[in-house]
């Protein structure tokens, strides 16, 4: 029988809430970390060092030994401020959060594969005393099997939910804006959640208050994503049909896009997900992605590494610079 979400909380004392997906994610965490913060638990939020191309144009996560300014607390996984950016000179969207918020960011690297990921944050959950971990997916693409139309980036998800399984602390799966990334489709991610749900899945929901606008509002306008401005959006009454993407893609905007609903991992995991088990063992990006490639299931990488994103960059807003 899964934890509720309330239950966890109260046999915790530090929570980590961590962007799976790279990108904005970390944005996306903001709310799930202030009500966390609200019901009494020390806070730590932050993401991977992918950043989506309108950010860094070089394909696939940054390694440890490609940023500067980072406190390191293991082979993949470090403490990020307002100065750690790539030895390129690019600024995580983390380091962006951490310089609105005044308070340091984690930052967790991929390129050790599952098992890297899993070894690097133990190593530092101890050294920190963390004893919560929450993974927040904005849009949903994790509640995917992998077969479903449309999905375009199941590799840092699906790494991050391999590894959450197997973590020393207890983990919950969060998810926000309800299809806003416009991969998995609204009406099979209801079919999805609902199999969660009657799995026994469903731990939790909580959605944006006013305040958490607030403090999105200031971190959106100084950040490149669209996912969680788009809940952000709905919570100020937006609704119906969107194009982001540059128009690549659509998302459905309703009421549920505002909403965080939380999940056990583990039933995903086992119940949902066909990717994610197969990628527990895997020692490296490149053998990560080669378990997506022999199973036909979309990555980012090879969105990235193919430059499939310049032919539809000059029309995103957030490649030119928008908001």
């Amino acid at each position: 029988m899964s934890k509720s979400l309330e239950m966890l909380v109260d046999e915790a004392n530090y929570v980590l809430v961590i962007g799976i997906g790279g990108g904005g994610d970390v944005v996306g965490t903001i709310p799930t970390a202030r009500y966390l913060r609200w019901l009494g638990l020390n806070t730590l939020l932050g993401g991977t060092t992918w950043e989506r191309y309108v950010v860094d144009p070089e394909p696939g996560p940054r390694k440890m030994d490609e940023i500067v300014n980072i406190k390191r607390l293991s082979d993949t996984v470090g403490l990020a401020n307002a100065q750690t950016q790539t030895t390129k000179g690019i600024r995580f969207t983390e380091s962006i959060v951490a310089e609105v918020l005044g308070a340091e960011t984690m930052l967790v690297d991929l390129n050790q594969g599952v098992q890297g990921i899993i070894s690097g944050l133990n190593e530092a959950m101890e050294k920190l005393s963390i004893d919560l971990f929450v993974g927040i997916d904005v849009g949903g693409d994790v509640l995917a099997e992998g077969t479903e139309q449309g999905l375009h980036s199941m590799l840092a998800d699906s790494m991050m939910l391999a590894a959450m399984v197997n973590l020393k602390v207890p983990a919950v799966l969060g998810m926000l804006g309800y299809g806003s990334d416009g991969e998995l489709g609204f009406q099979k991610l209801n079919e999805n959640i609902a199999r969660i749900a009657s799995y026994g899945g469903l731990v939790g929901a909580r959605g944006l208050t006013p305040d958490d606008l607030k403090v999105l509002d200031e971190v959106i306008k100084n950040t490149k994503t669209e996912a969680t401005t788009l809940a952000v959006d709905a919570a100020r009454g937006r609704a119906g049909e969107v194009e982001i993407r540059g128009g690549y893609r659509k998302v459905q905007l309703t009421p549920t896009s505002t909403v965080t609903f939380f999940f056990d991992p583990r039933v995903i995991f086992e119940k949902i997900s066909k990717v994610a088990k197969e990628l527990v063992q895997t020692r490296s990006l490149d053998e990560a992605q080669g378990v997506l490639e022999r199973m036909g299931v979309p990555s980012e990488l090879t969105f990235e590494r193919n430059y499939v994103w310049k032919k539809y960059a000059a029309d995103d807003k957030l490649y030119g610079g928008g908001r």
